[in-house]
């Protein structure tokens, strides 16, 4: 008797079977939604998830991140449910162009484990430090001026997040959870778990030698602040100039290698710029707020950046048109300036790659919790559009080289 032995299929039947099986859905939403699949995806080392699956929003046609979080114990989940929906509720609420984006969330109650699946935003493109690591191959250090879009970015998301009423810490800012897009566009990953008492693996992280240089010193001390998050930002923004911070194997990176790091960056600015936020005492560490209006993130002129987004968004001039005066009509004209080049400085802005600085440089106005408005809507909900008015308007044309 003769035994057939199955032959080996090709490469590429072998990928397509292998992407087949990938593609299998393993599970849906309670409302059909979001069909969970096989395939596992990377999207940083977010605290307390223990897994993170690619997904199908069968609405929209788009693909998303199915991400798990396990409680073996159920008494102590019930204990914390409370507590976890009031978190999920306000991340739900939190909409910026820089921050990935959460979309829904549901507790799974089983008689061994009860789970917390939520929906996030699919970054393809993968992490900042994934992006560095290429990078390095080529060169020696990065272009200044991607630098400075970057670090412009990351802290107007978290100059958002810190405004919020209450203030979010994110509480995990590494260059593992930044994610970079095909067009340049920065967004941080969602905090999730920041308070330990939720979740017994949510601080694990910290204890991972390779990201141990990201967290400040007095991290998990019970006085948490938006002091730790600048000084995550501060290695995030030292990392990103230098490509890496060398460390001595698998060990944690030494204070000595930062100040090496800090010290091998040849613009006095910048130097003074990521020093600041590694101050040891976190209240001598500035604000994401004040760090925005640094000199050296200034790339953009300000009427440039306040024409162009008057151009994409209108409730941006009616807000310019108010803060100069309630008489005065406000228009923007551009002079001779390529189309391409144009029109590629306008997408950038809508898709937010140049934040909007706000007009003075005092602190954002704490946002209730249950709208967690962007500062510009803030500003724009306060500000009533004025009624018009018999007196003579004048005519301020804000005109620049763009």
């Amino acid at each position: 008797m003769t035994m057939s032995v199955p032959e080996r299929k090709s490469g590429s039947e072998g990928k397509e079977e292998e992407s087949e099986d990938e593609s299998e859905i393993l599970e849906e939403s309670p409302c059909g939604r979001w069909q969970k699949r096989k395939e596992q995806v990377s999207q940083g080392n977010v605290p307390g998830v223990e897994s993170a699956s690619l997904a199908m929003d069968t609405e929209e046609g788009v693909e998303v991140v199915w991400n798990e979080v396990l409680f073996s114990d159920k008494k102590v989940f019930k204990a914390q449910e409370e507590k976890i929906k009031e978190m999920f509720e306000n991340l739900m609420q939190v909409e910026h162009p820089n921050i990935v984006k959460f979309h829904k969330y549901w507790l799974d109650m089983k008689e061994s484990q009860a789970r917390v699946i939520f929906i996030t935003e699919y970054m393809s493109s993968g992490s900042l430090k994934q992006f560095l690591k290429k990078t390095k191959k080529n060169h020696k250090t990065m272009n200044v001026k991607a630098w400075k879009r970057w670090c412009t970015q990351i802290l107007s998301a978290l100059s958002y997040l810190h405004s919020c009423d209450p203030p979010i810490i994110h509480g995990n800012l590494t260059c593992d959870t930044i994610f970079i897009q095909h067009n340049g566009l920065i967004k941080i990953g969602s905090a999730v778990f920041p308070d330990a008492s939720v979740h017994g693996k949510a601080r694990q992280h910290r204890d991972e030698q390779r990201n141990l240089h990201f967290f400040a010193p007095e991290y998990g001390s019970g006085e948490d602040d938006y002091a730790i998050d600048i000084f995550s930002f501060g290695i995030c923004a030292l990392e990103m100039a230098v490509l890496e911070i060398q460390a001595n194997g698998d060990t944690a990176v030494s204070k000595e290698a930062i100040v090496n790091a800090g010290q091998s960056l040849e613009d006095p600015l910048m130097r003074e710029f990521t020093q600041s936020c590694l101050r040891h005492e976190a209240k001598l560490r500035p604000t994401a707020h004040d760090l925005l209006f640094h000199r050296v993130l200034f790339e953009v002129h300000s009427l440039k950046l306040l024409a162009a987004h008057s151009i994409c968004d209108y409730s941006v001039t009616c807000q310019m048109q108010h803060s100069l005066c309630p008489s005065v009509t406000l228009s923007c004209r551009y002079s001779h300036v390529s189309p391409l080049e144009l029109d590629k400085f306008l997408e950038d802005v809508k898709n937010g790659i140049y934040p909007l600085m706000n007009f003075a440089s005092t602190r954002p106005h704490p946002v209730p919790r249950a709208l967690s408005l962007s500062q510009e809507q803030v500003e724009t909900v306060k500000t009533p559009t004025p009624e018009p008015q018999e007196t003579e308007t004048r005519k301020v044309s804000l005109s620049d080289n763009m």
